[in-house]
């Protein structure tokens, strides 16, 4: 079908499996909760010994037909497919799988938790996908209520972490799902916005073009130039924007002030870079 991507594809399975064995060999062994219709699928594997892989399935059909009119026709296969994955990988797993007998130190068992799921559900992300569930109710309570997706998904999360809590999680057990929550979703953040930082710095001095061209011959840097106005001092003055390696950042302040002690120094974390001098995505 055109448009679709076999690298994105190829993505999205390797970000169902990630997903898959963390949430079996953490999640799963350890009784330990999770948000969306995951956690849908534990309460029903714990309380009615369902299995999550075919709940996920269940639960996901009427997604798709609400969904179908939502997504656009490509990305509605990624997310058939992102489901589909998820749910093949939870039964290998459940039926090849290694006991790790992390009940006694449930701490790292959630820090696992949240880093499979994180990373496992990031990729999926990062390549267009979804692993349908809560997104699709999001987008659905976006477009008719106007609530926001992360304001959506909080609160339905919230709801299924009660709902553990009332079936099946203790109140340990509950904590540690909370921990296990919010380093996964630190971790997709990481992977979605790219593991890659670097730091920006606005620069402002009387010796503009010296200190740029430092820069450029020294670092081997880009510099782009805005033409500013200080409002106080009612002077024009050129403003240096650089970006650099975080571990560029000392020199560079370094090299600033060594032309221009007085120089005014901005210093901005930026999360991820392309392009040339750092990383080119195809």
């Amino acid at each position: 079908m055109k448009g679709l991507n076999i690298r994105n594809i190829i993505g999205i399975i390797i970000g169902a499996a990630i997903y898959s064995f963390g949430f079996v060999h953490f999640n799963m062994q350890n009784e330990l909760g999770e948000g969306g219709f995951s956690g849908i699928t534990l309460i029903l594997y714990f309380t009615l010994n369902l299995d999550p892989a075919i709940m996920n399935l269940i639960l996901n059909i009427p997604m798709f037909i609400l969904g179908w009119k939502l997504f656009r026709r490509i990305e509605f296969i990624y997310t058939i497919i992102g489901t589909v994955s998820v749910s093949v990988f939870l039964r290998l797993f459940q039926v090849y799988q290694f006991k790790l007998n992390l009940q006694d130190d449930l701490l790292l068992a959630s820090l696992f938790a949240g880093v499979f799921v994180g990373i496992g559900l990031g990729i999926i992300f990062r390549c267009g996908g979804t692993t349908g569930g809560v997104d699709i109710i999001a987008r659905i309570a976006n477009k008719y209520l106007g609530w926001s997706m992360g304001r959506t998904m909080f609160l339905f999360d919230a709801f299924v972490i009660l709902a553990s809590w009332a079936t099946f999680l203790d109140a340990r057990s509950m904590m540690y799902t909370l921990v296990a929550v919010y380093v996964g979703a630190r971790v997709i953040d990481m992977v979605q916005e790219g593991a890659y930082s670097a730091k920006a710095a606005l620069i402002i001095s009387n010796h503009p073009e010296e200190i740029a061209n430092f820069i450029s011959e020294k670092m081997e840097r880009g510099i782009t130039v805005f033409h500013g106005y200080g409002h106080y001092t009612k002077q024009s003055k050129d403003v240096l924007y650089c970006i650099v390696a975080t571990r560029e950042i000392v020199r560079l302040k370094s090299i600033v002030r060594s032309i221009d002690p007085n120089a005014f120094v901005s210093i901005i974390d930026v999360r991820d870079v392309t392009g040339e001098g750092f990383k080119i995505d195809d």
